[in-house]
């Protein structure tokens, strides 16, 4: 097996006084493989956005390690974290609320691109731009369009187009299909099955929905009040679950509707 592109060890992060804190992440460790997608499921408050912002460095951990292709991204200066950004990037739950409503789409696009130093010029941005939105499934004509002229999945499209903008090697997906419906997520799925394949992205996919974990992931952590209680390959843990608590989210997830 190949290094591991993303490893967590002992990653703790609390909240509130420190005689008596929040544990929202309770002493976790794993590890992403490139090219893999692992999910991370569990109820809300069960610390998995927390996880998912600490491990960007959006918020600093308590304790523990980050370590990006071996990289302790806790000890990065602001300097060495803005180069990295354009590797490690994320997918929001609400497109809407992450695009800029009063940027079309071509600067929202052309500004990422900007920032790196990517496609200098104007011909070579607008290029680019077209090219991110065909590989996304939207036309290069959509880029002079502004985001409330989109539907909710082209919304998202958007936002995948711009993280795959500064090519990274990794992306965070926080519910980034929760407020889609079920026949728009399939297609966000599918994209984002195509999109691993063709560039060879780690995902870390976090979701409260075992349906779609079920279709996209590789491998799956359950979380617990902050702790890592279950984790193996998906198809494993979905249908052998190990502890009351995951049979539980899984009786939820696919027994009602059966």
């Amino acid at each position: 097996m190949s290094a591991p592109l993303i490893e967590v060890k002992n990653l703790q992060r609390y909240f509130g006084a420190a005689a008596k804190p929040v544990r929202a992440v309770d002493d976790v460790s794993f590890s992403i493989q490139p090219g893999e997608t692992l999910g991370l499921v569990g109820e809300s408050g069960s610390g998995k956005s927390t996880i998912g912002r600490t491990l960007l460095r959006l918020i600093d951990a308590t304790s523990g390690q980050v370590l990006y292709r071996g990289e302790d991204l806790g000890t990065a200066s602001s300097s060495r974290m803005r180069a990295l950004r354009s590797k490690l990037q994320m997918i929001f739950q609400d497109p809407y609320a992450s695009l800029n409503p009063k940027m079309r789409v071509k600067d929202i696009l052309g500004e990422a691109l900007q920032v790196h130093g990517l496609a200098k010029g104007k011909e070579a941005r607008e290029a680019r731009i077209a090219e991110l939105l065909e590989l996304v499934g939207l036309r290069a004509e959509h880029a002079s369009r502004y985001p409330h002229e989109f539907s909710g999945g082209q919304r998202q499209r958007i936002a995948i187009a711009r993280a795959i903008a500064l090519e990274p090697e990794f992306i965070l997906l926080d519910e980034p299909t929760s407020a889609l419906d079920l026949s728009v997520q399939a297609q966000i799925i599918d994209l984002l099955r195509k999109l691993q394949n063709e560039k060879g992205l780690s995902y870390l996919f976090i979701s409260h929905d075992l349906k779609v974990v079920r279709a996209l992931c590789h491998r799956v952590m359950v979380m617990q009040h902050g702790k890592i209680v279950e984790q193996g390959p998906v198809a494993d843990v979905l249908t052998n679950p190990q502890t009351e608590y995951t049979a539980r989210l899984v009786r939820a997830a696919f027994e009602i509707a059966a």
